[in-house]
């Protein structure tokens, strides 16, 4: 009887495909990658037309043994490794390492780890696609040109241990230029104002939002405006001008991307995206269900691609029409057309260009298998992400969800026409949403007294109310929003985006705070020097584009040599250039007269994970360390002593008193400036100073805040 060897990557794969084929076959695992670039150089020779040399990965050689003593054995050899060009680029060193016969060796591939996959994947046995395994070759030369010689320029100017990476700094730079935003924004104030009305011969009031004057939108921007509308509407006459009903359509969910799934998880299940990508993994290799052994609940967890395969399709249709009936089911399951899908996140067709759609959306394995029945096999994090794929992809299959919405006008006339509306909706059918809820977005605004008003209809005022509102900065990147960016802007692809934010959190280059990420004092260095120095590695236009490139490399239009040869040359100029440039600076420990406890030598300012601190120069005969806390150059608005800039647990700079009974805080800079408004304390924000009472708001630019310095120093003289 003939014998065969299959290879796969993970030893849990092993369990789960052992059992989907006969004794004839042989299942083995390489433990991912076998062979390497050497860690100790760069791994190409630029003299050589960057020839690459790879070495065996310490620790490898018994694994390669067991499996070169089993291969000599199998008549044929199946390499199994996962569907994209990692997989690929693992197998094709595989058959280097191992000394395979290139006409007994096969490579297969499947999406999903079920006896029917893995069983159609043999019968259907291929090549090693080279281009596939160029585009990765040409990714991690790329990566180490930019890794291997930057890193030790950040080490000499900064501090050891530093990194800089090709999708790594871009994507710290995203996080500062966020933080930049948000420090230079200045709030600037609004006010919304509510009518309280009651319907002729009614009993129940309702409520409605002032729109504008006659046709036109009106803003309202402060309290004096607001108040002169307020008291015309006690003496105003109130009618219905318009009622106008409608009906919206709410469509189903795309099924879940790699990025869609790490961003959902996030919000629903306040996963950080290296945890949803582990247990998806778990969930992917195979999990034991009784009665059945183990078997790979979802289908392959990186992709960019939201295509659903006609199996699938059928499957999904046969299940949503026995369970929940035929009228709920969607379009794209009565087309079983898998390539309707829409490119998520991005607006775009599937078959755009910056889709990899070598294997579908990550779905269920089989439809069939619901959450409560597997529940008692899985952990609780597997189950809670489970049903999160489980539910997503059902009602992606669904129709779209209906509403009847109500939008009525109302006219207050008095010494103008003051507009006032208000709105409802209620469903008509529930379509996807019977099975999967996405954030409420106002949908089901309970329609109430609304529904009895009638055009032209007369209403009584009983009372109207006004509220203050500032506008509010962009919001702080999480992990979430920095994945759905990153993707948008075509940086990275779907398996670098939760080992780049490990990264920069590993690195201390951001710390994560609630779910926000914050740029630390250390990664602000870095990311000055990346931005500096190295323009051109530092730019999302340029990152975004080589991925482009990649991807051309890929698909067989470009030869990858030509990427790296246009690429080495100018990064090492730069290189050059930077260690001149910065090296006239020297960085010297900047002394303070804070004495050493220990030995009376006075301490200097060291660089350490989390920001600066004090150590002794006698190191290393002292070892004697104290927390540095510098001064902000500003009177602390409270009690009168000296501001410093002292940092969070997790590294993020804020202002506090050096006087440890006063209570002080602030994350931005404060000023000495009183507000000439209602003189409370004020902040900086960019350009300018934001009053920090919050009933308040008002701000000052910076001519205003040069007048104001003047002005209160002549106060102070007098």
């Amino acid at each position: 009887m003939a014998h065969y060897l299959v290879i796969v990557e993970s030893p849990t794969k092993v369990k789960t495909i052992k059992k989907f084929l006969g004794s004839n076959y042989t299942i083995m695992a390489s433990a991912g990658h076998v062979r390497d670039l050497p860690k100790s150089q760069m791994g190409f020779d630029p003299d050589n037309d960057y020839e690459p040399k790879y070495i065996t990965i310490r620790g490898k050689g018994e694994v390669l043994a067991a499996l070169r003593k089993e291969a000599k054995k199998a008549d044929k050899v199946y390499l199994a490794t996962d569907p994209d060009r990692e997989g690929e680029a693992i197998s094709w060193h595989l058959v280097a390492a191992l000394g395979l016969d290139p006409k007994k060796t096969y490579r297969i591939t499947f999406n999903e780890i079920t006896k029917t996959a893995v069983k159609e994947a043999l019968k259907h046995p291929r090549q090693i696609d080279m281009d596939m395994v160029d585009a990765q070759q040409t990714r991690r030369i790329l990566d180490r040109m930019v890794g291997y010689r930057i890193s030790p320029l950040l080490w000499n100017k900064i501090k050891r241990g530093l990194s800089a990476g090709r999708v790594q700094s871009v994507a710290l730079r995203i996080i500062a230029d966020r933080e930049d935003e948000i420090n230079a924004f200045v709030p600037e104030e609004y006010w919304s104002l509510e009518a309280s009305l009651r319907p002729e011969g009614a009993k129940k009031s309702i409520t409605a939002q002032f729109y504008g004057i006659g046709s036109e939108k009106v803003a309202l921007e402060n309290e004096d405006m607001t108040e002169q509308i307020r008291s015309a509407l006690e003496q105003a006459s109130f009618r219905v001008s318009s009622v106008k009903k409608g009906e919206r359509v709410r469509k189903a969910p795309l099924p879940f991307t790699t990025s869609t799934l790490q961003q959902e998880a996030s919000r629903v299940l306040n996963f950080g995206t290296q945890k949803t990508m582990r247990v998806a993994q778990q969930l992917y290799e195979g999990v034991d269900i009784k009665g059945e052994g183990a078997v790979g609940l979802i289908t392959y967890l990186r992709t960019d691609s939201t295509r659903i395969s006609d199996e699938a399709n059928a499957s999904a249709a046969k299940f949503i029409e026995s369970e929940y009936g035929a009228e709920y089911l969607g379009q794209a399951v009565k087309a079983a057309d898998g390539s309707a899908g829409r490119a998520a996140g991005t607006g775009k067709d599937a078959g755009s260009a910056r889709i990899q759609d070598a294997h579908e959306a990550i779905r269920p394995s089989d439809i069939r298998r619901t959450p409560a029945s597997v529940k008692n096999a899985l952990s609780r994090e597997q189950f809670r992400l489970y049903e999160l794929i489980w539910k997503r992809f059902v009602g992606s299959r669904m129709d779209s969800a209906k509403y009847e919405t109500l939008q009525i006008r109302i006219t207050a006339d008095a010494d103008r026409e003051y507009v006032f509306t208000a709105g409802a909706s209620r469903a008509l059918f529930e379509g996807f949403q019977v099975v999967y809820r996405e954030p409420d977005n106002g949908d089901d605004k309970k329609s109430g007294a609304l529904t009895a008003l009638e055009e032209g209809g007369k209403l009584i005022f009983e009372s109207a109310s006004a509220q203050q509102h500032f506008t509010q900065p962009p919001a702080h990147f999480t992990e979430a929003s920095l994945v759905h960016t990153l993707e948008e802007k075509g940086i990275g692809r779907p398996s670098t985006y939760a080992p780049t934010i490990s990264t920069l959190l590993a690195r201390h280059y951001v710390t994560k705070e609630s779910r926000n990420l914050y740029v630390t004092e250390l990664g602000d260095a870095v990311n000055t020097i990346m931005k500096t120095s190295f323009p051109e590695v530092d730019d999302i236009a340029f990152t975004a584009n080589m991925e482009s490139l990649l991807d051309m490399v890929a698909e067989g239009r470009m030869e990858w040599k030509s990427i790296v040869r246009n690429f080495y040359p100018d990064l090492d100029r730069e290189v050059q250039a930077a260690e001149e440039s910065l090296g006239k600076v020297k960085i010297a420990d900047e002394e303070t007269d804070i004495v050493c406890d220990k030995c009376g030598r006075n301490m200097v300012v060291k660089y350490g994970p989390h920001g600066k601190f004090l150590a002794c120069p006698g190191f290393p005969e002292c070892h004697n360390t104290m927390p540095f806390f510098e001064k902000a150059g500003v009177k602390c608005p409270l009690c009168g002593d000296e501001v410093v800039i002292r940092r969070s647990r997790k590294g993020r700079r804020f202002y506090g008193c050096e006087n440890p009974e006063c209570d002080f805080i602030s994350w931005s800079k404060p000023s000495e400036i009183r507000c000439p408004r209602c003189g409370s304390w004020m902040a900086e924000r960019g350009a300018k100073l934001v009053c920090q009472n919050k009933t308040c708001g008002h701000s000052l630019s910076v001519h205003e805040k040069k007048l104001e310095q003047s002005m209160q120093n002549q106060i102070k003289l007098v």
